[in-house]
């Protein structure tokens, strides 16, 4: 089995009660979660929801075409798999890893049990699904009028939100996929970052040179997106 460290890393799992805590603990399995992952498929019964501790999974729509874009990112503050508790077995986005780490999983059933209750549980998972609404509502307005320095820009400050590194292993083919953009430009993109000292871009790997520097460049939506996952979900960071 993989090592993931504690469990409660993870501040939805940090943030439950002590009963509920010990009815799940015993039934959490680690799993690795390798960059490219994928977790599951568009129309894929959810078996397991995921929570990360340390890897970064995002949410792609996939297109008939195939063509596909990032429309949320999850990482050490939710799982994936809400789709599970909002009325549905199935989802129909793809769930893939785009910063390896480490994470825990739980059977689909019991995590049902505990929703189905109600009290505490039940509106926990309310407040997270309503701050990741808001972030994919705010995904797809970014994408739509702001230009693709800002979007990556928003995108880097997210990530950088759940890893707490400077330094990601990204691969130029799985950033066009998540931004829904030619590599081509991506590569444009990254080397106007580049360029102003915000970044160093290599093969396969980002490094944020001036973090501030990204925070002056992006637009609102990250903003935006931080003040709601922070209104929604105080309990948990502060676990």
């Amino acid at each position: 089995m993989a090592e993931a460290g504690d469990p409660r890393q993870n501040w939805l799992l940090a943030a439950l009660g002590r009963a509920e805590w010990e009815s799940w603990a015993q039934h959490l399995e680690p799993v690795a979660m390798p960059l490219g992952k994928v977790l599951y498929e568009p129309g894929g019964q959810l078996a397991h929801v995921y929570f990360p501790t340390s890897a970064v999974v995002s949410l792609l729509y996939v297109m008939e075409d195939g063509a596909s874009a990032e429309i949320a990112v999850v990482g050490n503050e939710g799982l994936v798999g809400i789709s599970l508790f909002m009325g549905g077995q199935s989802t129909s986005s793809r769930a893939v890893v785009q910063a390896g780490g480490e994470g825990f999983r739980l059977k689909a059933a019991l995590l049902m049990q505990a929703f189905n209750r109600g009290g505490p549980v039940l509106h926990l998972l309310l407040r997270y699904t309503q701050a990741l609404i808001t972030q994919m509502a705010q995904t797809s307005v970014c994408n739509r009028h702001h230009a693709l320095d800002q979007q990556l820009c928003r995108w880097l400050l997210l990530t950088l939100d759940r890893v707490h590194s400077m330094n990601l292993v990204m691969t130029q083919e799985l950033l066009s996929t998540l931004l829904g953009v030619r590599r081509a430009t991506v590569t444009q993109a990254a080397g106007n970052l580049q360029k102003d000292g915000l970044i160093r871009y290599e093969r396969g790997h980002i490094t944020v040179l001036d973090r501030p520097g990204l925070e002056r460049r992006v637009c609102e939506c990250y903003s935006v997106v931080k003040k709601e996952y922070d209104r929604l979900l105080p309990d948990i960071e502060a676990t």
